[in-house]
């Protein structure tokens, strides 16, 4: 890796992308693999935990990398597409060293490691050469002194059990969707993702929560005292909840229903009193709902709500008071590319689709594939037997239920096939 700079700062490689020698993407960077070693020797860097297209996490072995630096990543392109699999002599840059608590000997200085430098040695092999640690400040709202120090002269990594925080962690992971870093979480250990779930806030651990494997929730929910819990299913959308709480034992199901608030108890509990594998089962209950008197300027204040998925966004569901499902009787429904082309006054009553039966709430999983495949709709109403709105189903929510369960590691098929095969494909951590 002669092109390589000498020294590298991990953090700055989080979410880089990885490229072939033909220069096609074939992911980003998601954590480090390092082994430990004894006697003060630093840590072989083993490989990257890459996100392929799919969200697929795989291995790639630093033998496999030509170029590392702070802008982009190089391959040979042989690539082992097997999941990576953490083992148990492994450690995580990112998910198991930043924010571990560490003292530099002889000094007495305790802080917080927000990065690692990762350098070749003679050898080629790739090791971990510096640590950047924060001190703790002990002036409030202060940030405490930082320190780049040898990684001999640190001592903390080989405490496994001791507390440790994500603030660092978090920091490099920041911009990532909910998806990815939901991705990233599902790779770690179950202590280090109780710890990570507990720094995140409530809204960004709800979107997550949404994002990963039910397994994955439960365990990450059950670590969790009830007040928060409860706190994060609120954020949740009321589907991805009730989904949540229908997977708990039923007495704490209950007492997590009572701690929220009445009203989004409410609409989970309407949401599980359906059968799974229907409308009723998988509709979400907060679409955009309007009366027939708005006007085309308020329905549109209403779709440029950033927390609106594209699929809840692209339709307006105009309904007779009260305007809270179960609505009055639904009138129809108002597309985005309609109310687009409308003055603004214009009444949304005036340019309603009321020509699509809606769907309901017993309406089967094939029924609704149909439904959206027939109108070229993205999402759909939903209402119960005296045609009164109360949800809307989302081609996102549908094919979450069409997927098989393990959908999500499940390799998906790159957008630039990633090539295969060769004499090593670069899969083993030796």
């Amino acid at each position: 890796m002669s092109t390589s700079p000498s020294r590298v700062f991990a953090a700055r490689l989080s979410g880089l992308p990885v490229f072939d020698p033909a220069g096609d993407q074939v992911g980003k960077i998601r954590d480090i693999v390092v082994v430990l070693r004894p006697g003060g020797l630093p840590p072989r860097v083993l490989g990257l935990v890459v996100e392929v297209f799919g969200r697929r996490s795989i291995f790639l072995p630093m033998t496999r990398v030509t170029h590392v630096d702070s802008g982009q990543v190089i391959t040979t392109g042989v690539v082992n597409m097997r999941r990576f699999e953490q083992r148990p002599t492994e450690t995580l840059v990112f998910g198991q060293m930043l924010d571990r608590q560490v003292t530099v000997r002889g000094t007495g200085v305790v802080g917080s490691v927000y990065d690692v430098a990762m350098e070749p040695e003679r050898s080629r092999d790739w090791v971990i050469s510096r640590v950047a640690l924060q001190e703790g400040s002990k002036r409030f709202g202060r940030k405490g002194q930082t320190h780049v120090v040898e990684w001999r002269d640190v001592e903390g990594f080989a405490a496994p059990d001791g507390v440790q925080g994500a603030t660092h962690l978090l920091a490099a992971l920041d911009e990532m969707r909910p998806a990815d870093l939901a991705n990233v979480i599902h790779d770690l250990p179950p202590k280090r993702r109780a710890e990570i779930a507990a720094a995140l806030d409530d809204e960004r651990l709800a979107d997550v929560l949404e994002e990963l494997p039910e397994e994955d929730q439960v365990e990450i929910l059950g670590a969790l005292d009830n007040e928060r819990a409860a706190d994060v299913l609120e954020e949740m959308s009321p589907d991805d909840a009730a989904d949540l709480i229908a997977e708990l034992p039923p007495e704490t199901a209950e007492k997590l229903l009572q701690l929220m608030d009445p009203e989004e108890a409410e609409d989970v509990r309407r949401l599980m009193s359906y059968e799974e594998h229907t409308a009723g089962g998988m509709m979400t209950t907060e679409p955009v709902i309007l009366p027939p008197d708005a006007t085309v300027a308020d329905a549109l204040a209403h779709v440029r709500n950033v927390e609106l998925s594209p699929s809840l966004a692209a339709l307006v569901y105009v309904v007779r008071p009260p305007l809270e499902p179960p609505t009055g009787r639904l009138l129809g429904v108002a597309h985005i590319q309609r109310l687009l082309r409308e003055p603004p006054s214009t009444m949304v009553g005036h340019v309603l689709d009321s020509d699509i039966e809606p769907l309901r709430a017993t309406s089967s999983l094939e029924d609704c594939a149909r439904h959206l495949a027939t109108y070229n709709l993205v999402a759909a109403p939903v209402v119960d037997d005296d045609g009164r709105l109360v949800g809307a189903v989302t081609v996102d929510d549908l094919l979450d239920h069409l997927l098989p369960e393990n959908w999500r590691d499940t390799p998906g098929r790159p957008a630039n096939p990633v090539r295969i095969g060769g004499t090593n494909p670069g899969g083993s951590r030796g």
